[in-house]
């Protein structure tokens, strides 16, 4: 057959020749440092920025309470859910039940030291990055019944506060303009 050239690759002229361009390679990559494609080093930038951003921009509007009505201020945090303050339009009013989905803890009334180890499991309960708001004077600093023997004098003797809310009762828009303080400080805003 006459131009068919059949390569014997057992041969010791392959392997010397495979051996010397092995080598011609390896000699010519000494020295040189390979850089990264430098479209993904910027795109890979871009997406850390970008990320970082929709990560702390999504944790400022998805503020989700957890109700923890204790006594009567936990009447007018439901008067924070009727139509009159509308709540929906900046997303506060998904109450959720179940502390694993919310990252926001409104205390709304005075707490006795039976309730503190309910409390403390419940606020370990919760999703982090987690807050704690202050719901009236009774959370705030214990109320009208700060000597007493079983109240304790203010939540934040207990858990670390964010936000405090004032007054007796406070009302509903006050919680509007604390949760609002709470987005700023989440986005970073204000110095917390």
């Amino acid at each position: 057959m006459s131009g068919d050239y059949e390569i014997d690759r057992s041969s010791a002229e392959y392997a010397d020749a495979k051996a010397e361009m092995d080598k011609l390679v390896a000699d010519s990559m000494e020295g040189r440092e390979t850089k990264p494609n430098v479209l993904f080093s910027k795109l890979s930038e871009l997406t850390k920025a970008l990320s970082g951003n929709m990560v702390r921009w999504s944790r400022e509007n998805s503020v989700w309470p957890l109700q923890f009505g204790l006594a009567c201020c936990s009447i007018e945090l439901m008067g924070f859910g009727s139509s009159r303050i509308d709540a929906e339009r900046k997303g506060y009013l998904l109450f959720r039940a179940t502390p694993r989905q919310c990252d926001v803890m409104l205390i709304a009334g005075w707490v006795t030291k039976s309730m503190v180890p309910e409390l403390k499991r419940m606020y370990e309960q919760m999703a982090r990055p987690r807050y704690v708001i202050a719901f009236g004077e009774c959370a705030t600093c214990g109320g009208p019944w700060w000597e007493s023997y079983n109240i304790v004098k203010g939540i934040d003797q207990v858990l670390p506060v964010d936000v405090y809310v004032a007054g007796c009762p406070p009302r509903p828009e006050n919680l509007f303009g604390a949760l609002m303080k709470l987005q700023k400080r989440i986005g970073g805003e204000i110095e917390g």
